[in-house]
Formats: C-alpha cells, sequence, structure tokens
C-alpha cells in the first residue's frame, strides 16, 4: 500500500492531509477546554451546539463550493482555504463570549468543506491508475482513523507541559505546513467540465446530477446507515462506559479505539479485496451487516450485569468500525467512476454535503433520544434507520445489466477498472453512468 507514496505530488498531499488532521485533532482537545473555560457545566451544550454548526456549515457551504470551484484555480483554493484556517484558528484562544465560539467554528468548518471536496477530487487526477487510487483510498481512511487515536493521546502529553491555549498553536502550524506542501505539489491539468444545455451551475447542480445516477443515490442510503451507527458511537461512548458498565474515564478511549481498530484492519484488506471484487459486492453486505451488529448492542444494553459486557461492547464497536469503513473507503471510487472528470469537484461536493447532512440528522438523534428515552430506544431506532437505509441501498443500486465492450478507451482509464481485455477491446458491466460514455444509458 506504501508504494502509491512514490509518487511525488500525492505524497505531498497525503502528508498535507495528515498535518492538517492532527492539527485539526489538537483544535477539537482545545476548544472542548475552551468551551468548559466559558460555560463551566454548560460545556457539553456548547460543544453540541458547535458540532451542529459544524455539520450545517458542510450541508451549505460544500455545494456551493462545487458549483464554482471549477472557475477557480485549485491550488489556489485549498491553500486559501488552510491559511483561512489557520488565521481562524489563531484568533480562537482570544475569545471571550460563546458566540464567538460559534461563529469562528462555522467560518472554520465553512474553510474546510471548501478545501475538503476540492482535495477529494484532485486525487484521481494526481493517480490516475486505479489501483493506486484504491491504495491512496484506504491510506486516507487510516488516517482518519490514526489521527482520532493519535491526536488525543499527543494533546493529553502537551498539556503535561503547556496549557490548553498553546494547543491552538500546533492547529495553526498543522494548516500553514498544509498549505506549504499543497503549494508546493505539481497538480496535473484540470479536465475541461461538460455543460449540460439549459442548466445553470447553480448550487444545487452538483447534487441534482449527483442524484441523477442511481448507485450515487445508493451511495445517499449508504451514507445514512454510517452515520446511524457512527454516531452511536461517538455520542454514546462515553455513556456506555461510564453509566451502563460502571467503569472510569480511561476506558473510554479503549472503547473508541476498538471502533478505530476495525475500521483500520478493513481499511488494510480492501486495496487487495477490491482489485478482484466490485465495490456493490463489500458496500451493499457491509451496510446490512450494520443491523446485525446493532441486534448484538441491544443486547449489551438489555444486559444488567457480567464481566461480559466490556468484551462484547469492544467487539460491537470494532464490528461497528470494519463495517463502516468497508463503505466508505471505496465511496471515492464509486464518485469517480460515476461522473465526467470535469464534474468531479461538484460530484464530491455534493457527496461531502449529503454524506454530513446524515450526521447532521443522527448525531442528535443519538444524544437526545437516548438521554431522553434510554439508550435501547436509541439502539433500536438508529437500527431501524441502518436496516432501512443499507435495503434502499439494495434497491437503488441493481445488479449490473448485461455486459457492453468499450473499443476506443485506452489502457488504465478509470472507467475500465473493472473490465477485463477481449479482441474487440474492454468488457464489463455496470448499472446507469451519466459520464458521457454511454449514449442513451
Amino acid at each position: 500500500m506504501l508504494a502509491v507514496l512514490r509518487h511525488r505530488a500525492y505524497r505531498r498531499l497525503f502528508v498535507a492531509q495528515v498535518v492538517a488532521l492532527v492539527g485539526t485533532g489538537l483544535a477539537t482537545v482545545a476548544l472542548g477546554l475552551l468551551a468548559y473555560d466559558l460555560a463551566g457545566a454548560d460545556a457539553g451544550s456548547v460543544l453540541g451546539t458547535a458540532l451542529a454548526i459544524k455539520m450545517v456549515a458542510y450541508v451549505v457551504i460544500a455545494p456551493v463550493v462545487g458549483a464554482v470551484a471549477d472557475r477557480l484555480p485549485r491550488r489556489a483554493l485549498m491553500v486559501t482555504a488552510d491559511l483561512v484556517r489557520a488565521g481562524i484558528a489563531v484568533s480562537l484562544p482570544f475569545v471571550g463570549e460563546v458566540w464567538q465560539v460559534y461563529v469562528l467554528v462555522f467560518l472554520l468548518q465553512s474553510a474546510s468543506a471548501a478545501f475538503t471536496p476540492t482535495f477529494q477530487a484532485v486525487i484521481p487526477d494526481v493517480l490516475p491508475d486505479e489501483r493506486d487510487y484504491t491504495r491512496a483510498l484506504s491510506m486516507s481512511r487510516l488516517a482518519y482513523d490514526l489521527e482520532s487515536l493519535f491526536s488525543p493521546a499527543l494533546a493529553a502529553a502537551l498539556l503535561t507541559v503547556i496549557t490548553y491555549n498553546w494547543l491552538f498553536t500546533g492547529t495553526v502550524l498543522g494548516f500553514l505546513a498544509s498549505a506549504a506542501l499543497v503549494l508546493s505539489a505539481v497538480l496535473p491539468e484540470r479536465v475541461a467540465r461538460t455543460e449540460t444545455p439549459g442548466r445553470g451551475r447553480a448550487a444545487g447542480t452538483g447534487i441534482r446530477r449527483f442524484l441523477a445516477v442511481p448507485r450515487l443515490r445508493a451511495l445517499l442510503a449508504l451514507n445514512l446507515a454510517v452515520a446511524a451507527a457512527g454516531a452511536m458511537v461517538t455520542v454514546n461512548s462515553v455513556v456506555y462506559v461510564r453509566d451502563v458498565l460502571g467503569l472510569s474515564e480511561g476506558a473510554v478511549p479503549l472503547a473508541l479505539g476498538a471502533y478505530g481498530a476495525g475500521s483500520m484492519a478493513v481499511a488494510l484488506l480492501l486495496p487487495r479485496v477490491l482489485d478482484r471484487v466490485p465495490d456493490r459486492a463489500v458496500m451493499l453486505p457491509a451496510a446490512l451487516s450494520l443491523a446485525v451488529v446493532f441486534g448484538g448492542l441491544g443486547v449489551v444494553t438489555a444486559a444488567r450485569s457480567g464481566s461480559w459486557r466490556l468484551p462484547a461492547l469492544l467487539v460491537v464497536w470494532a464490528a461497528f468500525g470494519a463495517a463502516c469503513s468497508a463503505v466508505l473507503t471505496p465511496t471515492g471510487r464509486l464518485v469517480r467512476r460515476s461522473v465526467p472528470p470535469g464534474e468531479r469537484t461538484a460530484a464530491f461536493a455534493a457527496q461531502f454535503s449529503l454524506s454530513h447532512g446524515c450526521w447532521l440528522l443522527t448525531y442528535p438523534l443519538a444524544g437526545w433520544l437516548g438521554a431522553a428515552a434510554g439508550l435501547d430506544r436509541a439502539v433500536l431506532a438508529l437500527g431501524s434507520i441502518a436496516l432501512v437505509a443499507a435495503l434502499l441501498a439494495v434497491r437503488l443500486w441493481p445488479a449490473p445489466p448485461a455486459p457492453h465492450v468499450h473499443a476506443d478507451l485506452p489502457v488504465g482509464h478509470p472507467h475500465l477498472a473493472d473490465a477485463r481485455r477481449v479482441p474487440a477491446g474492454w468488457r464489463h458491466s455496470h448499472g446507469h453512468l451519466s459520464d458521457g460514455l454511454h449514449a442513451g444509458t
């Protein structure tokens, strides 16, 4: 998998992603401590509101960026977003009111909503080979999982010698380093966007085109299934550890680490699997398995005693991580294959916005329902959402139709990832694609 780092441009972009993630992780810890300083016992409410603001920024800003990004230099857009994020991080230690936190969080996450889809759309151009791109997606998944484990540990170590305000300095340095690395990377020329007659470039165009492709509509349902499971882990891990199991705070990182370990294990295995198995055969069974894992969580939730509950919870969390990773890791391949190259930024922006819209629904549901009606009701509700969403994805993503042959596409073209060589060209099958290669489909 590490062989993909031989590509100089990708190596710099990947390192930029990693240092920005570490900076963001440090900011997350520092923001929690800042919220406690400002609001005391109401810090949880402040953080919950900040998290909701983050998701709103993602949902609203990403489609707008997708609509205009093709008119802007990609490198300049990403560097500007990093510099904006660094400037906001500089300001955070000096806030004295809760509303100021909300404003800065919205601006910070709006810049992230501009950076991330553009970054995601650049990688397929930097790595046109399907095998390299698949490995890059797994590397990205690993980066997110490792950051979730490394950043809190780093923050804890730093807080033994500095105050939390200095953690924001690490955030600033991370974004500045990311900007420098992006600026130094040589990016390929952008493929011209193909305009659709009679349709504007409004912010909703990317989402409309995203939803015009059946398997991308299925991806939206898959995003909802993953969000249901992920929200349960993110929001209620501390409740399970402290209230259900009666353990100390030190067991909370253990539970979250189990989720990350499951995700990383699958991310490491997937490149070889996806070389042999279509995305559909990986993503749909993984989504359906989430409902089974919710059943296991229901058993742990209903149990009132027993030393087996902690190991069982760790297994459930690891299974959630594995299934979510199996759905999320191939997502970039799916988007890449489903739209013309000139529309990738808009498609990735639509995926970014719509997927975070799912999290905007499941985050408060996991928290509020768990607190008001009990964890058993939260498990039932979110498990039902995961099951219905997975079944909807199966219905929306039909099995490939009869095979057909492409005689005019070059070796290594992304659309030929699942094709095999025949005398007349390349033979494969798939669902409906609006990619300019299949007239009348």
